[in-house]
């Protein structure tokens, strides 16, 4: 009861703030996208994405060692396929000697601490651009799901510390774990993601690997018949504890920002900690409109990261990773 107890108190100044904050951020909680491509001596921007690139593997090291000293301690890798090894199937997502696993083992031998954990899905490598393969106008959920298998042991015995299947393909979680285990790789985490929207804050990152959906009256215009309705919020929590119960180790929910009631709920349902990825028109966003001196980029750059941490994210990933390291570490 006022004047008894005046809230104010405990904001008075700086000192006292930062004594009594309830959420704390460090470079340790990011995950760094990162987007490799064939060549040597490759930096090619992404209009979409001011300030970020694909690097050739050759840059990407020297990326992740940049990381690593800035205190980030996981990467999650993508790759843009050339269109020649494209096909329905996605046949060149589990080449042992593909750019993806040849990446894994070169960030594993040039930084052994740093956390691999690859993207695992079909549409950078499919010539339809969709997660699955495509028959009869359809998306098949189960030979997909072996496809995503396969390529997942492939990312394993490259070294990947985890697998990140973002399919939302049903039943590819408990199929995955199968096969790890069956082939030794007990310690290969996975982290899922478990409730992945249809959203349209994914526009730039399809740019950046070319694997927008075909456009063509014979297979699906979107992805909404796997990626969830954004109107749904019990589906989310549904998706995430059914994936739990098949053996994720980590479960994500993206987008980001816009979805933070679900990252609160789907925390307080789960055992297991919960990524959250703030996805690159989320970023767009922010760089536009710090660029037309609308928005104060620092800033709004950290308020978001503190919001997606005080919701329930114990991993962030983010392409503001580096740049929020930077920030934290003066």
């Amino acid at each position: 009861m006022f004047p008894l107890q005046r809230n104010r108190r405990l904001r008075t100044n700086e000192s006292i703030r930062s004594l009594v904050r309830e959420t704390s951020l460090s470079p340790q909680d990011f995950m760094l996208p990162m987007f490799v491509a064939e060549g040597k001596d490759v930096k090619s921007a992404i209009p979409s994405m001011p300030g970020i690139y694909r690097h050739s593997l050759d840059n990407t090291i020297k990326e992740v060692k940049e990381a690593w000293d800035l205190g980030i301690r996981a990467v999650n890798i993508y790759v843009k396929v050339s269109d020649h090894l494209k096909d329905n199937k996605g046949t060149e997502a589990w080449n042992k000697d593909g750019l993806m696993q040849q990446t894994i083992r070169a960030i594993k031998d040039a930084v052994p601490e740093m956390i691999v954990m690859p993207d695992v899905a079909l549409d950078p490598y499919s010539i339809y651009g969709h997660d699955g393969i495509i028959e009869k106008g359809q998306l098949l959920n189960d030979p997909t799901v072996d496809a995503l298998t396969r390529m997942s042991l492939s990312h394993a015995e490259a070294g990947a510390d985890f697998v990140a299947p973002s399919d939302m393909m049903d039943g590819r979680v408990l199929a995955i774990r199968k096969a790890l285990e069956e082939n030794g790789h007990h310690n290969v985490g996975i982290m899922s993601y478990s409730a992945k929207y249809a959203s349209a804050f994914y526009g730039p990152f399809r740019d950046a690997l070319d694997s927008a959906p075909v456009d063509s009256k014979d297979i699906p215009k979107d992805k909404k018949t796997y990626q969830m309705d954004y109107a749904n919020r019990i589906e989310g929590i549904r998706e995430a504890l059914l994936d739990v119960e098949e053996g994720a180790d980590i479960v994500m929910v993206k987008p980001g920002i816009a979805y933070l009631d679900i990252v609160r709920e789907i925390k307080d349902k789960v055992n297991v900690p919960v990524s959250v990825y703030q996805v690159s028109g989320e970023y767009a966003m922010v760089k536009a409109a710090a660029e037309r001196g609308w928005l104060d980029h620092d800033k709004i750059m950290i308020e978001q990261l503190y919001c997606i941490k005080r919701a329930g994210a114990s991993i962030i990933t983010t392409y503001f990773a580096k740049e929020a390291a930077i920030f934290l570490n003066k």
